[in-house]
């Protein structure tokens, strides 16, 4: 994998660049759609490539190790084969299960014991098993264990978190390097950065990570209940440090806004389940703002959904899926989400290239935040 830097707009840190992979290339700023279970909710692979044409996807290793399991995912040569995905792909480590599943584990030197969400039983996560799962899975992209810190935190418990990471991530490039691809295409290793909102902790921690000198670099432990502020600010300060030769990922972001807002920052990559969690709840992004199709005033409107991203059902139709439970709303409503979101990333490189980043990106803002 390598990452080139095509262009940084004028007015902003917000950045073009191109991401190679053995799996293709990922033109960047990007949006990655996260597939979890093996599987994007609601929307299938060839709708994902033809349609919403997404470069890359996600997968976690929490729940892929729990669900088919590693026996599966080998005996089929790996996620890519399995889920019959050709396109680059990304694992997350299940650092972040670490902090959404708190009630279910137990941290310590060694790695993390969980629960299984599905029985109960017992597993034993540590760095040096967790690139050993990631190896089998065959993500192009694959993440270092780490503890998510949480929000609110201590400065005290925020620091023995960071550095549990930094521990975490000595063992994990170790086992990386005395480990080989299975599937005959190469896998890079990003670390993530944490230090919760503390400016002192996350100067410390992106030293440490650059230390390693990765192909790119992660930024775990925000968009956890802090204040966008916060979010911004941290941000801020890690693109500030990080050299402009490695791709920039911002774990879990998250709103339209926040990715124009982080990409103004010189962010390159983001997932976030909102997409498609949102759309199954009722709720679509456009250009014009957020529609809650649930509402009774959509019942009657027999205009497009999306002119440009989803024209060939009505406002009314998707009002009365959602309302008589049928399963094409959540399909309908998650493709379109996905939809905006690849089309955003899109137009933003677009506009970054043309050194027009700035203006569309404050007369986009002003709309997204719109309640329709």
């Amino acid at each position: 994998m390598f990452f080139k830097l095509q262009h940084t707009e004028k007015d902003t840190k917000a950045r073009a660049g191109l991401i190679t992979t053995d799996h293709g290339e990922i033109p960047t700023p990007i949006f990655m759609p996260v597939g979890t279970q093996g599987t994007v909710k609601a929307v299938d692979q060839e709708i994902l490539k033809n349609k919403i044409d997404a470069k890359i996807i996600l997968g976690n290793t929490y729940h892929l190790y729990l669900r088919p399991g590693l026996d599966i995912l080998k005996g089929a040569g790996g996620l890519h084969k399995f889920i019959n995905w050709d396109r680059p792909m990304l694992t997350d480590s299940g650092g972040f299960q670490v902090y959404s599943i708190s009630d279910q584990r137990k941290i310590t030197e060694e790695g993390v014991i969980f629960r299984s969400h599905i029985d109960g039983h017992k597993l034993l996560f540590t760095p040096e098993n967790v690139m050993d799962t990631q190896r089998i899975i065959g993500a192009d992209i694959i993440m270092a264990f780490d503890e998510c810190t949480p929000y609110p935190a201590t400065k005290e418990y925020a620091t023995n978190s960071m550095h549990t990471t930094h521990r975490w991530l000595d063992r994990c490039i170790t086992r990386f390097n005395e480990t080989e691809p299975i599937y005959g295409h190469s896998q890079q290793l990003f670390p993530i950065i944490q230090g919760s909102v503390f400016e002192d902790l996350r100067l410390q921690s992106t030293e440490y990570c650059l230390k390693q000198d990765t192909e790119g670099i992660a930024i775990g432990g925000l968009s956890v209940g802090e204040p966008h502020e916060d979010m911004y600010r941290i941000t801020e300060q890690i693109c500030n440090i990080v050299p402009k030769d490695k791709p920039r990922y911002l774990m879990g972001v998250g709103t339209p806004a926040n990715l124009l807002e982080c990409i103004h920052l010189g962010i390159d990559m983001f997932d976030c389940v909102m997409p498609t969690r949102n759309a199954r709840n009722g709720m679509l992004f456009t250009k014009e703002g957020t529609i809650n199709i649930i509402n009774k005033k959509w019942e009657d409107d027999y205009s497009p959904v999306d002119e440009d991203h989803t024209p060939q059902y009505s406002k009314a139709y998707l009002k009365h899926l959602f309302k008589a439970k049928e399963y094409l709303g959540a399909q309908i409503a998650s493709e379109h989400n996905l939809r905006f979101y690849l089309w955003l990333v899109t137009e933003a490189r677009k506009q970054i290239l043309a050194d027009t980043f700035l203006p569309w990106k404050n007369k986009m803002i002003a709309k997204l935040n719109l309640r329709l």
